[in-house]
C-alpha cells in the first residue's frame, strides 16, 4: 500500500511537471518502473536507521605518543630552522599524535604537560587545521591533552581560509597542518591578576619550542606565524569568545 501511494505520488509529480494528464502504459515501461523502484527505495530507506554515512567521527583517539627518538635534543637545537616551503605530502595521524603531545601533551598522572604553566593552570587550547594527513578527514579538530584524542570541531578544509586570515601567507595554506594555540587568559589571570597575562604569553612561546624540536626530530618543516586576525581566527576554529588566538604553526614536509 505505502509503495503503490508512493508510485502514484511520483506519477502525480511527474503529470505537473509536463503539464498533462498521464497514466503509466503512456511513460513507457522502462520509465514507469524506474519510478516505482525509486518510490519504493524511498519507503524503505525511511524505515532503515542503519544506513552507514560518510561522517567522520567526532573524536579520534590518537596513538600513544612516543619517549624515545633518534634525535638528541642538542641535534635538533643544532638543526632547528623555520622552514616556509613544504612538498604537500601528507603527514601520518602518529606525528599528528606526537606533535600535539609535544605542544600539550600530559606527562605525568597528575596532569602536567610537557611545557610548563605557571600554577599549573593551563591556559592554552591547541587545535589543528587538518589538510593532508592519511587516516584523518580534513577539518578543525580540538586537542584533548588529558585523553590524548583529538575531537572534530569542523569537517572542512580550513586551511585557505586560515591563510587568508594570516594577511595571505603562503606557507600557511601549503602546510599538510596547521596548528593554532589560543588562550583563556582567565584561568591564570584569576590567580596572578594582570601578570597572568606575560605568563601565558611565556607559555605558549614555551609549547611553540616543544613542537619545533619534535618536528626537527621528526625530519618536518614548520614555521611559526604571529600576524593574523584574531576575530577570523577564532571563527575558523570555533573558539569560544573567552580565548584569545596567539600562535598559528605550519607543519609540513620539507620540501
Amino acid at each position: 500500500m505505502h509503495r503503490e501511494a508512493g508510485a502514484e505520488r511520483e506519477r502525480r509529480g511527474y503529470q505537473r511537471a509536463i503539464g498533462r494528464e498521464v497514466s503509466y502504459r503512456q511513460l513507457g515501461p522502462i520509465l514507469a518502473l524506474t519510478l516505482m523502484m525509486a518510490s519504493s527505495a524511498i519507503a524503505c530507506g525511511s524505515r532503515d536507521e542503519g544506513v552507514a554515512t560518510e561522517e567522520p567521527e567526532a573524536r579520534v583517539q590518537l596513538s600513544p605518543p612516543r619517549h624515545q627518538g633518534e634525535t638528541s635534543v642538542e641535534e635538533a637545537l643544532l638543526s632547528r630552522r623555520s622552514v616556509r616551503e613544504y612538498t604537500g605530502e601528507p603527514l601520518t595521524l602518529a606525528e599528528v599524535s606526537q606533535l600535539l603531545w609535544a605542544a600539550q601533551g600530559t606527562t605525568d598522572r597528575r596532569g602536567f604537560r610537557t611545557a610548563p604553566s605557571a600554577g599549573a593552570l593551563y591556559p592554552l587550547e591547541v587545535y589543528v587545521v587538518v589538510g593532508e594527513v592519511t587516516g584523518l578527514a580534513p577539518g578543525v579538530y580540538r586537542y584533548l591533552p588529558d585523553e590524548h584524542e583529538i575531537e572534530r570541531v569542523s569537517s572542512d578544509d580550513r586551511r585557505d581560509e586560515l591563510a587568508t586570515a594570516a594577511v595571505d601567507q603562503e606557507w600557511v595554506r601549503e602546510a599538510a597542518v596547521d596548528l593554532v594555540f589560543t588562550a583563556v587568559p582567565e584561568r591564570t589571570t584569576s590567580k596572578y591578576g594582570d601578570r597572568g597575562i606575560r605568563y601565558v604569553q611565556m607559555e605558549a612561546g614555551h609549547a611553540a619550542q616543544n613542537v619545533y624540536l619534535q618536528a626537527e626530530a621528526l625530519g618536518l618543516g614548520m614555521t611559526v606565524i604571529g600576524a593574523f586576525d584574531d576575530d577570523h581566527v577564532r571563527e575558523i576554529v570555533a573558539g569560544t569568545a573567552e580565548e584569545q588566538p596567539l600562535y598559528i604553526v605550519a607543519v609540513g614536509r620539507k620540501a
